[in-house]
């Protein structure tokens, strides 16, 4: 699997789940929006970590700098 997210997209990916995580344990926990908030931030979570995303895969986006060959 190649990566296809990029380094400053993988910050703000990962800023933003520990945000959507806060929100959805804490201020709205036990709801359906707290739920969905949560797995939202997991997803965002798991493409910031591992740098694929397949909807961007799906769209032919691609973010990161492609590697040099040696």
């Amino acid at each position: 699997m190649k990566t296809n997210v990029g380094a400053f997209d993988r910050v703000i990916r990962l800023g933003l789940a520990a945000v959507l995580f806060y929100l959805g344990l804490f201020l709205y926990s036990g709801s359906a929006l707290g739920i969905g908030l949560v797995v939202a931030a997991g997803v965002l979570l798991a493409t910031g970590l591992v740098g694929f995303c397949g909807l961007y895969s799906l769209l032919g986006i691609r973010t990161s700098q492609p590697r040099e060959q040696l």
